[in-house]
């Protein structure tokens, strides 16, 4: 029923998996950054340098505040969100996979090959997964979740992919960083949502239904 009723998201997330997926068993990583490194452009340099903040802790803070001023049910779920995807990320990048080369570092012998923004901090460390598309793709897949004109669900998924390819492009992570980060991120929502729409709104209200994106009377 979730997964039907949100088809607009799920079905071109399933199909960036596959495509994605094959694509990282036909190739290497390195082949991959390259790929997408060599499609720049001044203006996608501006765009993505932008596009990334859609990840970025504080806009998901953010909304999560704007979305409680509409309904403190839904804002609880959407900071429930955000601090799961945050702590799953955080434990696998400084415990599981600590100090895992982020591109810059991975690639420091024959970076001047590479093109890379000026005056952007690219970071070194803990690459693996990507923190901000795992937020991205938590926010967004909330947001489709909640919001009741369904078909929106493809724009919040064009989001939450643009975030993840900026941090390719922008040289923060490889492709597998955002791959991963996007399950994570989804993972994170869809639990929080499950146990929510199961245990918390389904006793306060008697039935088993879901909050949606309507303000609190």
């Amino acid at each position: 029923m979730l997964f039907r009723q949100n088809r607009f998201f799920f079905l071109p997330y399933a199909l960036a998996l596959v495509v994605v997926g094959m694509l990282q068993l036909l190739y290497s990583q390195t082949q991959l950054m390259q790929w997408v490194n060599a499609r720049n452009s001044p203006a996608a340099d501006v765009f993505f340098t932008y596009a990334t903040y859609l990840g970025d802790g504080v806009f998901f803070v953010a909304v999560c505040l704007i979305v409680l001023i509409y309904s403190w049910r839904v804002g609880l779920m959407t900071f429930a969100s955000f601090a799961l995807s945050s702590l799953v990320s955080v434990f696998l990048k400084t415990v599981v996979f600590t100090n895992s080369p982020r591109p810059l570092l991975y690639f420091e012998h024959s970076i001047k090959q590479y093109h890379l923004i000026e005056g952007l901090d690219i970071h070194s460390y803990n690459s693996f997964p990507s923190g901000h598309t795992t937020s991205a793709f938590a926010l967004f897949l909330m947001l489709a979740l909640i919001d009741d004109r369904r078909a929106r669900g493809w724009f919040f998924f064009l989001l939450a992919a643009l975030t993840g390819y900026s941090r390719v492009y922008l040289f923060q992570h490889f492709v597998q960083d955002a791959y991963v980060g996007s399950l994570v991120g989804s993972a994170s929502t869809l639990l929080v949502w499950w146990l929510m729409h199961r245990w918390v709104y389904a006793t306060e209200s008697g039935q088993n239904r879901a909050p949606t994106f309507r303000r609190d009377g």
